[in-house]
């Protein structure tokens, strides 16, 4: 095998309608011929080389520069730890991050807990970067890992779009005065007359350019054909986590194969988990009930590919409440859902999106014991039953707004068409 390292500057063109996003990428990129292992089931070095100890070290202070090692992960995709664990996995989890290190700390420690760990291959997916969660991350030893990183987020963009520019409509403004004084979007406020806030636009950015290049573009998921579990880095998973997801694998495919997708956590607390945590029941999706732990299959995620413009131009900045929407019009069928009634999965953070102060992660750890002191008599049940059936029907709601703006949408649309 012959190796060269070449230096090389790359101009990426994002070309989306109105605008074009320029950036100036600086490369080491390191090329291979080996005639015998190019299969497209063999793994580069470069994807597959880096250890867990060797902390990646970039200047926040320059876009530039932390422009050039999100394109730079992205394109090398260097997943850790494969020399541990070599076979394929058995479990694709995704894991949306922000900047929330103590939460994203103590997932992972759940992580480590959970049963069977070393068969989970966990996709970090950030949209924020810092080199503190960057060393949490690379301090994972009991599994394959990999990151993502989305690079339309408003840290690489401060000041134009998909940040928030300077000559944008502020939120409340009129249209009329909106118009009058030439802000860059005064065409198109949102349903309920409101200008687009950058910070309430990423997640929904996030999440749907994710779905995109986990199922499309990382290379260690060629050849997976299991269910992918969608996770935020404030949640936490219970130590039978695996377990169940297995059983209600097994449960779907002999009581429920029309079931599209499976919830293994919910938003109830765990006081009566000992007497559910067997118990099973279907229904059809619904944001507020069935978006933690959120178990995707391939054939799902296409079926969602084909609403990706009705996905990307409904008013509502979050993607959960569009999904609840798209199910029952745009995917004709309304998504039905296998949902464990003891949940699998916690939501432990206190702040997020609307909330910004007065987050104590030390509380969450401390409600995370109280619930595992709940739980641990009703872990590991042999065998799932089926304790209720609601009907499966498309469920209306008043759309949240908050992205109105044509931008968005061009940008998300994007996301399939460059793929």
């Amino acid at each position: 095998m012959r190796f060269r390292l070449l230096k090389k500057n790359v101009l990426v063109l994002l070309a989306v309608s109105s605008f074009v996003v320029a950036v100036l990428v600086s490369t080491r990129v390191l090329f291979y011929s080996d005639t015998e292992n190019s299969g497209p089931g063999h793994v580069s070095p470069t994807r597959q080389g880096m250890h867990p100890s060797e902390n990646v070290k970039f200047n926040l202070e320059s876009l530039t520069e932390l422009t050039q090692f999100v394109y730079t992960g992205n394109y090398k995709q260097s997943v850790y730890n494969v020399d541990k664990f070599p076979a394929e996995p058995e479990l694709v989890l995704v894991v949306q991050v922000h900047n929330r290190p103590e939460y994203l700390s103590l997932l992972i420690k759940s992580l480590e807990k959970a049963a069977e760990v070393h068969n989970f291959f966990v996709i970090f997916s950030h949209d924020y970067f810092t080199e503190q969660i960057n060393a949490i991350v690379q301090g994972i030893t009991f599994c394959k890992v990999q990151q993502i990183y989305f690079p339309f987020s408003t840290q690489l963009h401060p000041s134009d779009f998909p940040g928030q520019n300077p000559q944008d409509c502020p939120r409340d403004i009129s249209k009329d005065k909106a118009l009058k004084i030439g802000c860059l979007n005064a065409e198109h406020p949102d349903s309920y007359g409101h200008y687009r806030e950058a910070f309430i636009t990423q997640t929904k950015h996030h999440w749907w350019w994710k779905l995109h290049f986990v199922w499309e573009r990382v290379h260690a998921m060629q050849g997976y054909n299991g269910f992918v579990i969608f996770l935020e880095e404030d949640n936490y998973v219970l130590p039978d986590f695996f377990n169940f997801y297995k059983s209600m694998v097994e449960f779907r495919e002999n009581s429920c194969p029309d079931c599209d997708m499976l919830a293994l956590g919910n938003h109830n607390s765990l006081t009566d988990f000992t007497k559910l945590s067997n118990k099973v029941l279907t229904s059809g999706w619904m944001s507020t009930k069935h978006n933690i732990g959120m178990a995707i299959s391939k054939e799902v995620y296409y079926k969602l590919m084909g609403c990706n413009n009705e996905f990307c131009t409904y008013d509502d900045y979050n993607w959960d409440w569009t999904l609840q929407h798209l199910s029952g019009t745009c995917i004709p069928k309304p998504l039905k859902v296998l949902v464990a009634q003891g949940s699998r999965v916690l939501h432990t953070g206190d702040c997020g999106l609307h909330q910004k102060e007065n987050c104590r992660p030390e509380w969450a750890a401390q409600r995370v014991d109280e619930n595992l002191q709940m739980a641990k008599h009703g872990l590991f049940p042999q065998s799932l039953v089926l304790d209720g059936a609601d009907t499966v029907e498309h469920k209306a709601h008043m759309k949240n707004g908050g992205w109105g703006d044509v931008r968005d949408h061009r940008l998300c649309n994007n996301y399939a068409n460059r793929l």
